[in-house]
Order: structure tokens, then sequence, then C-alpha cells
């Protein structure tokens, strides 16, 4: 049967305890919009990935729900044994609690899809059975997913995968993918995968600390936005930090931002917006860095002119 995977990734370190807002939530100016009191409550955002270290102090009031679509335990298991899941929920909305970490949209919900076991592996039949459960999952409150994020990837194409993606997107849901770790450092080169050749998803390529691409970040015409990969410090299990890089860290950054996107701009236009709309929204945001639209995109995302906007 064929099988998708972590985007391969690499653990610089792992450490106890730590007290920062990390680089890359910085780098696109998060704080701006925590200082108009817009911290994500009330979004929910799906991580199809490898689980959660659901005990971790910065990530427990995070879950509002989960299930498990691997054959590692029961269903109703979404542990994380490999720590990638938890890394990315870390970025995505890890809670202001004076320690640890704080995540892009630090008030947003988190639905779990474990959707790959310990080894980081997991078929395609599970993840598009994931992807269709989360579309049409409804919280205690009437929630429902707005953004889901998929750092993972595979080498071929597979239609109902992406008929589930297309479900999804019709529902009002923005798939933010990994665009891939194949990287050449040749913006003049391409490298493929998928799901982050569905010019339906909001795919990401991963720069560093000084803005300067990723040199293992995949070149594609379907590059969206480019965000922080190199050296990232998230949540990692068990109730500790690590340093990860990665397209896989880039994405979260991504799906945090579109959580606290989404609110501000319904706020502003106090109606539900479409999926589109929210790209469009998503895309007024963005720098250049002076990279190719293949290897960046629209750019890197600036929150302080989603800020502006709604301001005016």
């Amino acid at each position: 049967m064929p099988e998708m995977k972590l985007i391969p990734f690499e653990v610089k370190s792992v450490v106890n305890t730590t007290n920062e807002i990390p680089y890359g939530v910085n780098q696109i100016n998060a704080p701006e919009i925590w200082n108009r009191g817009e911290k994500g409550e009330g979004t929910v955002v799906a991580i199809l990935d490898t689980g959660i270290d659901t005990t971790h102090p910065d990530l427990a009031d995070r879950i509002i729900g989960g299930r498990n679509f691997t054959e590692e335990g029961p269903e109703t298991d979404f542990t994380d044994r490999n720590g990638h899941g938890t890394h990315v929920a870390g970025t995505i909305a890890a809670t202001e609690n004076g320690s640890g970490v704080v995540g892009v949209s630090p008030e947003t919900k988190l639905l779990i899809c474990k959707v790959l076991n310990r080894h980081g592996s997991g078929g395609y039949k599970g993840i598009t059975d994931a992807i269709r459960w989360a579309t049409d999952w409804r919280g205690p409150n009437g929630e429902r997913v707005r953004v889901m994020n998929m750092s993972l990837g595979g080498p071929m194409h597979d239609p109902e995968q992406y008929d589930a993606i297309l479900y999804a997107c019709s529902k009002g849901v923005l798939v933010v993918v990994a665009s891939g770790n194949e990287g050449d450092a040749d913006e003049t080169t391409m490298e493929y995968g998928y799901p982050a050749l569905y010019n339906e998803c909001i795919t990401v390529a991963a720069c560093d600390e000084n803005k300067k691409l990723a040199y293992f970040s995949n070149n594609s015409r379907q590059v969206d936005v480019i965000s922080a990969g190199v050296d990232v410090l998230s949540t990692y299990p068990t109730s500790q930090y690590a340093v990860l890089s990665g397209t896989s860290m880039a994405t979260p950054h991504v799906s945090g931002a579109v959580a606290l996107i989404v609110n501000l701009g319904e706020k502003y236009f106090g109606r539900t917006l479409t999926e589109s709309e929210i790209y469009a929204l998503l895309v007024h945001c963005c720098c250049s860095l002076g990279y190719k639209p293949t290897s960046e995109g629209h750019g890197i995302i600036d929150l302080a002119g989603m800020n502006k906007k709604c301001k005016e």
C-alpha cells in the first residue's frame, strides 16, 4: 500500500525548559496582532501529523479533540510517539503561560488527527479519511476547522486524497502544506511532491532567522509563501522543547498566521469569509524577500500589514 511520510527534518537540540517567543513568531510580527487583543480565540486548526504530547504544559489546554487514523493504538489514542506533530502544534498555538514558548496564535484550539505513526509514515487512505473527518467535525459549541496543517508529503498524486482536499476547500478550510526538503540551493531547478503541488493548497517554503532562503527548501510553481524553517524552537515530547529544521517547521507559522487573519478579517468585515477571501488577505500581508516566486511565492507574511489594514 502507498504511504505518505514526514518530510525529512533535522532535530538540532532538545531542552527541558525555556522561556521565549521563538524568532519565527516575531519574524511575522504576530505580537502586533496580539497587542490588539487578537490571539486566535474561537478558531480551530486541524493538524494532520504524528499526534501530540497531550500532557505538555504549553499544549494541553489547546486540544479540543482528536482521532487516531493509524494502526498504532486505538482510535482514541492520538499520542505523539515521534515528536514532529508536537513541534508543529507548538508553533501554531502554544499557550501563553509565563514559561516555555508561545505559538503564533496562542488561543487557537487544535484538532489532532494522528495520520503518521512513530516512524513518521502513514497510508494515503488514512490521511484522506482524516481530511474529510476534520472538515466535517463540529465542536461542542459548533466550532469547525478553518485551517488544516499538513507537514507531510509523498511522491505520487492520489485522486481520492486530492478530492478530499477539494472538499475541504469547498467548505471554507484553508489547507496549508510544506513544500518539501529536497531543495538543492539552486533557484533554477524545481523539486516536486504532493500535496505541495496541488494549486488549492497553500504551499510553504522555508527561510532562516536572517530571512535567507533555506538551502533545503523545494522550489516549484506552486509555492505560495515562505516562513521560518531553520532552527525553530517549539514544544517536544515529553513536556520538553526542541530546535528542528525543515519546511515542516515553516508550515505551522503560516497556519497560525491564517488563524489570526481569519479572526481579524471576519471581525473587520462582519461576516464569514470564504476560503478565497482569506487567501487574498494572506497575500495582502506578504512581502517579497527578493527571491524567485518559485522559491518564496508571494513572500514572507507580515501580520503588521493585516493589523494596519483592519485599522483603516
